[in-house]
């Protein structure tokens, strides 16, 4: 076509520039992309448009001793950072935290069955230390050590003997309703005095029932005198 300019014909100086211009200004839109398609993008708007010059920024300091000035255009490395936010560490309770799970009491003791099992040893160990010693520093620490480990024991005991009788009542409520009969709920009271008269009989075949009435004897007479000073 007569009107489309040859890529070696374009020339860069203001003229020549112009009287492009003022030829292209005459194309129709189709033979502009021709043209674009042909000499390409850059030369194209470099023609029309000119070319774009931007001002280098000097980004060097005045003295050394003051910060450097950096470019915003510039992705900054991670590793120049001045200060990083750290994460802060949490920490979880075990006892507290619904992603643990809830508490199996049942489990629980059975899993940890032998810790019991491993204190009784350490009581009779502790028993026949104390009859080997001489020693009444050493004796006092290890008496000491077998009533606080004798204390855990019975507690231990006497808990485990009241969940037994719990479930010994249920069990007992459940065959009844098996078979058609109407079972027995006792009452607080009931299990109360029950629970008084099975520690009276282990009381007496531990030969410790007199000992148990004079301590309990004392307690009560240091409550009335304490109530009657105020």
């Amino acid at each position: 076509k007569e009107n489309e300019a040859e890529p070696d014909e374009i020339d860069t100086t203001t003229q020549e520039r112009e009287r492009i211009k003022q030829e292209i200004s005459t194309m129709s839109f189709e033979e502009l992309q021709k043209l674009k398609q042909k000499v390409g993008t850059k030369v194209y708007n470099e023609t029309i448009f000119g070319a774009k010059r931007d001002p280098k920024t000097n980004f060097k300091r005045a003295n050394k001793n003051r910060p450097r000035e950096m470019s915003s255009k510039r992705k900054v490395n991670v590793r120049n950072e001045i200060s990083q936010v750290k994460k802060q560490q949490s920490f979880r309770d075990p006892r507290f935290d619904p992603l643990c799970g809830t508490f199996n009491e049942k489990m629980f003791k059975e899993n940890y069955k032998f810790l019991f099992d491993m204190k009784r040893k350490e009581h009779k160990q502790l028993e026949r230390e104390l009859e080997n010693s001489d020693d009444l520093e050493e004796k006092k620490k290890i008496k000491f050590l077998m009533q606080r480990l004798g204390n855990q024991i019975r507690e231990h005991d006497k808990r485990e003997k009241q969940r037994n009788k719990i479930q010994e009542e249920k069990r007992e409520i459940r065959n009844k309703l098996k078979i058609g009969e109407k079972p027995i709920f006792k009452k607080k009271s009931e299990k109360k005095l029950e629970g008084l008269i099975e520690k009276y009989e282990e009381l007496k075949k531990s030969n410790k029932l007199q000992k148990h009435i004079e301590k309990r004897s004392k307690k009560l007479a240091s409550k009335n005198k304490k109530q009657v000073q105020l």
